[in-house]
């Protein structure tokens, strides 16, 4: 039930029990993370009892204190505290208004099926299969290697629809001319701000990795052309600093990225494609479903029609 009182500090405990009695059943799958005390700077009520609420959630501090913010400003907005109201409106957040002062360049807004691959010979197989979207994971400490590799992954997609995004070699993609670089958190964190200019004034497009509410505020910050969203589910393929986000954490996070392409990522396979697609996302990163398939080509094309069919 909704509280339509303006809280007080003795309210915060009550508060934070009807947040939990609208919201619990979404994120049942979570461990609980310890609340502690408030963190600094956390004085509104409403911040002090989101945060108690969404730690018990399972959300982690950093994106537990971003939806204590998100909540006492969405109840700055109505007048009012509902406990029944998921915070998912962008200037909530702090997130820019748009259009963004300096975007990157922009990219469709449904990248469809995205393939992220280990060298430049199954970007070139996966782009002739007809997948839209692909991607160069090359992993390499051979400077020589990765340039080789980039550019052959370049003139794979030529002459095929394909949209390549290079996974962390920034210059080395600029130089070859792809259409786009993806970067994770820490690579992000990583480069000065003349590096990231040199990436938006040569216009190529930005992809980013998050894993929570935090990390999408970072994202937003840098007005990137999407968002990837994950793990959604467990995956092997790299150790991860999150638990999987699953489906209701995916929506809600949807919903908030509204303004921006988004796609998913992490163990998703066939089967969970029209869960994931009902979230509202636009696009589905997959690996292992395409390099471990025993025919990669019929098994980009079941992809692509089971995204076609949601």
């Amino acid at each position: 039930m909704a509280e339509h009182t303006t809280p007080t500090l003795g309210d915060v405990d009550t508060l934070a029990r009807a947040i939990l009695a609208h919201h619990g059943a979404d994120y049942a799958d979570f461990p609980p993370q310890p609340a502690g005390g408030a963190p600094a700077g956390l004085q509104d009520p409403v911040a002090q009892a989101a945060y108690q609420a969404c730690s018990a959630l399972g959300f982690i501090p950093h994106d537990a204190h971003t939806l204590a913010l998100a909540w006492a400003a969405q109840t700055r907005r109505l007048g009012r505290f509902d406990a029944s109201r998921w915070p998912d409106e962008p200037a909530d957040f702090g997130l820019q208004p748009r259009p963004h002062a300096r975007p990157f360049a922009a990219c469709p807004a449904a990248l469809g099926l995205y393939a992220v691959l280990p060298d430049a010979e199954w970007v070139g197989r996966m782009a002739r299969a007809g997948v839209p979207t692909v991607q160069l994971r090359f992993k390499s400490d051979d400077a020589a290697a990765i340039e080789r590799e980039v550019r052959a992954a370049v003139q794979a997609v030529r002459g095929t629809p394909a949209l390549l995004f290079i996974n962390d070699h920034w210059q080395q993609a600029i130089d070859a001319g792809a259409y786009g670089v993806h970067l994770g958190q820490e690579d992000l964190d990583a480069l000065a701000p003349h590096q990231l200019d040199a990436i938006r004034d040569a216009g190529l497009r930005l992809g980013v990795s998050t894993h929570g509410y935090a990390e999408m505020v970072r994202a937003d910050a840098g007005s990137p052309s999407y968002v990837a969203m994950g793990a959604v589910f467990p995956t092997t393929l790299k150790k991860m600093a999150t638990v999987p986000q699953g489906l209701a954490r995916l929506a809600a996070y949807a919903r908030l990225m509204r303004g921006y392409p988004q796609v998913a990522i992490g163990g998703i396979g066939l089967a969970q494609f029209p869960d994931v697609l009902a979230t509202g996302v636009g696009s589905i990163a997959v690996v292992r479903a395409l390099v471990n398939a025993a025919d990669p080509q019929a098994a980009a094309t079941e992809l692509m029609h089971a995204m076609a069919a949601a």
